[in-house]
């Protein structure tokens, strides 16, 4: 998840807490832990802030300390979270048995994900999807050659086939070939889920995809 404001106080995982949400703090006994106010006009999403203003927090459960930015009127809450620190890492769990390579790829994804480094985790994932499809003996010229194949041989069904080209490939060759464009964190959201859910696919029962591997000629 991504942090969120609640008041002053914000919502997030925390990585002393083993990524469990919890709530940050911003006083403790009433009393703040400490602010920091630059005034000075930022625009963002078309909304126009007079001043940023800096929280000093603490995790609610555990103590770490934490900071948020964010972006706020002359009165009232904070209106926008630009940032927050410390950075949390939303990882899924895997399957056994995936080659240890397409593993550290998966993480690293999401390790880009949690700096919301968007563009960097969009491209990771598209090539743990290509380097797992690979692995598996699944021929192709290009990964979307890979993905009909793997839907074919029956690997994976027709509507991950779709959701695998639309939200994983697309987006990848959207980063490493197109012209440079803002990439969302939903994007990666969906990306990031549907290529866990075709390792699912391909692991969770590794005989019967075997079984089918081997019939089809792609591994031995």
């Amino acid at each position: 998840m991504q942090p969120t404001l609640d008041g002053w106080n914000v919502r997030a995982r925390c990585p002393n807490c083993s990524g469990a949400v919890t709530t940050f703090e911003c006083t403790l006994d009433g009393k703040e832990f400490g602010t920091v106010i630059v005034n000075g006009s930022r625009r963002v999403n078309d909304r126009d802030f007079p001043r940023t203003i800096y929280k000093l927090l603490r995790c609610a459960s555990c103590g770490r300390g934490a900071l948020a930015e964010t972006l706020c009127n002359n009165q009232g809450p904070p209106g926008l979270l630009v940032d927050f620190t410390p950075a949390t890492i939303d990882t899924l769990p895997l399957p056994t048995g995936i080659p240890n390579g397409i593993v550290n790829e998966y993480r690293e994804a999401e390790r880009c994900a949690s700096i919301k480094a968007w563009r960097a985790a969009s491209a990771l994932l598209r090539s743990t999807l290509e380097k797992t499809l690979k692995s598996n003996g699944i021929p192709g010229k290009d990964l979307k050659a890979k993905i009909d194949t793997a839907a074919a041989d029956g690997v994976i069904t027709e509507a991950r086939k779709k959701r695998a080209h639309d939200d994983v490939r697309v987006l990848g060759n959207d980063v490493l070939h197109d012209e440079w464009r803002d990439v969302t964190a939903e994007e990666v959201e969906a990306s990031h889920k549907y290529v866990h859910r075709i390792l699912e696919d391909l692991y969770d029962d590794r005989p019967s995809i075997e079984a089918i591997l081997k019939a089809k000629g792609r591994i031995s």
